[in-house]
């Protein structure tokens, strides 16, 4: 599994249909998932899973003649293509290109149905060609994060959870992402973000920004419900070191104001950032902090534009760009490596 930041063919997102996902302030969604899509197609390929007549029609009337964006008659259950989508993978030259079709039961049985979501990896296999590899573990993209060279970021809490693999040990779900993500160096994290539904989701947490450096989220107010959490978490990222042997650099990344709608707090993350060839976007959420957030990223990109863009109706779903989105890495690394 290439970083992120590596070379993509293509994003893919599913377009919203469950009205349920976002109660009583469903109607901005689809305009949300627009401007996404519109956004990446100035950087790279979009390919959206739109399948059934209504949320097909929808989809073409609201993106028009885009450039660089496609349409796939997929079904799905919802919206959460980082979590119900393949995963990617690039080969040496040559290789026949790949993806990994995790098990998928939404986030230890939360909502149903998912039954359409748990065949999107095997649908998009056909649609592309890729060969695909079923490894029966149940694993959702935002629970993970990569740099490409052999370590991985892993949700402790939710990998490890019995919602998930209650038949699998620590050792054994290790072998599994070596196996399957050619990533032998596991730094597990724990803890969460209160609001947040996915069981500690590394992608609100912390995310690789280059090989040996991360970016962790801090909440500077003590008297924050996330305060001790995220604390803990980023003293555990500066005792931890990449597959070389090599200390992390950890970098704060600021939280905004608490967001609350109906009374609920929500689970707002600058950490929630996706990586697009020649851009990273960054949720925004009407705060003081949004333009510190994109301050702390921008030297961390050289050569992309960090681009903010609204979130405060998208997190309502309790998730922002990075979980709604999927990269299809190029056929082939420029970087990595190969477990035997």
């Amino acid at each position: 599994m290439p970083a992120e930041w590596e070379p993509h063919r293509a994003t893919w997102l599913s377009w919203p249909r469950r009205r349920q996902t976002w109660p009583g302030k469903f109607e901005p969604i689809p305009q949300v998932w627009a401007t996404l899509a519109k956004t990446l197609a100035r950087f790279e390929s979009v390919e959206i899973l739109a399948g059934g007549e209504d949320v097909l029609a929808e989809a073409r009337a609201m993106l028009g003649e885009a450039p660089n964006v496609r349409l796939h008659e997929i079904p799905t259950n919802d919206a959460w293509t980082r979590d119900h989508g393949p995963i990617f993978l690039a080969g040496p030259p040559g290789a026949p290109p790949a993806l990994v079709d995790w098990d998928y039961n939404a986030w230890g049985g939360k909502y149903h149905p998912f039954d359409q979501d748990n065949l999107v990896p095997r649908r998009i296999a056909e649609v592309t060609g890729r060969r695909r590899f079923a490894p029966g573990v149940i694993l959702e993209g935002g629970s993970i994060d990569v740099n490409g060279q052999g370590t991985v970021l892993a949700a402790e809490q939710c990998l490890l959870s019995p919602s998930r693999n209650p038949q699998l040990s620590r050792k054994e779900m290790e072998r599994c992402l070596a196996d399957y993500l050619a990533a032998d160096h596991v730094l597990w994290l724990h803890g969460d973000l209160v609001g947040d539904d996915t069981d500690g989701h590394v992608d609100q947490l912390a995310r690789f920004v280059a090989p040996s450096m991360v970016v962790a989220a801090v909440e500077q107010d003590p008297g924050d419900v996330n305060y001790a959490s995220l604390r803990a978490n980023f003293q555990r990222l500066l005792t931890m070191a990449d597959q070389d042997g090599r200390r992390l650099e950890v970098i704060p990344l600021p939280m905004p104001r608490p967001v609350i709608y109906a009374r609920q707090r929500l689970p707002a993350s600058y950490a929630n950032f996706y990586i697009a060839n020649g851009a990273v976007i960054v949720p925004q959420f009407a705060d003081p902090a949004d333009e510190e957030a994109i301050a702390v990223l921008t030297p961390l990109f050289p050569g992309r534009q960090v681009i903010g863009l609204p979130a405060v109706d998208l997190v309502w779903g309790l998730g922002a760009y990075h979980c709604v989105t999927q990269q299809e890495p190029s056929a082939s690394p420029p970087s990595g490596r190969e477990l035997g």
